[in-house]
């Protein structure tokens, strides 16, 4: 009897880290990270302080709240929009993608061509990922050696014509349009009945489960 007990225990507590494990796996509220897409949380801190870093720095915070504002949204979440008059979160979507091709292409010393289409069907899933690659993109690209902040201008092209504007349009206007946009986005998923995820700090860039 004592022999059959002490296989019984045995086998029991060899069990147990996979049931803890299976415990945690099915914990709602612990969603599954995409390997392929950035900022689930925001990268470290660059060594030093200069324009260039700051700026990428600020992309990263946004990148951070982007990731977390738009992860888990479900079709009614999407569709939600406060007033008749009002953008509903997909179109809110989209206009940030728009915003971060306005970054990248500042930093990459791009035009932005008025008019230009991509032949690409794109649907929510593939608007966030594009959104997040570009804002790390040009985060990367501000952190490089030789990058430099005073080069890097919105450009507007419709036609022949151009116009131009400094990076500090860049930080006045697309980068904080776009942290505005995400919060509006987490505003919205609130009263949609998906609330942002509790374990979200921005102040850490870092998310508890």
């Amino acid at each position: 009897m004592k022999l059959i007990l002490t296989s019984l225990l045995l086998s029991f507590f060899l069990m147990l880290p996979q049931l803890n494990l299976q415990a945690q796996d099915d914990m709602p509220g612990m969603p599954e990270m995409p390997d392929d897409l950035p900022y689930h949380v925001i990268p470290d801190a660059p060594e030093n302080y200069s324009a260039e870093n700051v700026a990428s720095r600020m992309i990263d915070g946004l990148g951070y709240r982007y990731f977390w504002a738009t992860e888990g949204l479900r079709k009614e979440d999407l569709a939600y929009k406060i007033g008749e008059t009002n953008r509903t979160t997909e179109e809110t979507v989209v206009h940030v993608y728009n915003l971060s091709k306005t970054i990248l292409n500042a930093v990459s010393k791009k035009p932005n061509i008025s008019g230009a289409k991509s032949s690409e069907e794109m649907n929510f899933e593939k608007y966030r990922k594009r959104t997040l690659e570009n804002l790390k993109l040009a985060s990367d690209l501000l952190r490089k050696e030789n990058a430099n902040v005073e080069d890097m201008k919105i450009i507007f092209q419709r036609g022949e014509k151009q116009s131009e504007y400094p990076f500090w349009n860049l930080l006045n206007g697309p980068i904080a349009d776009a942290m505005w946009h995400a919060g509006q986005i987490v505003a919205n998923r609130r009263a949609s009945g998906n609330p942002l995820h509790p374990g979200v700090s921005v102040f850490r860039g870092k998310t508890k489960f």
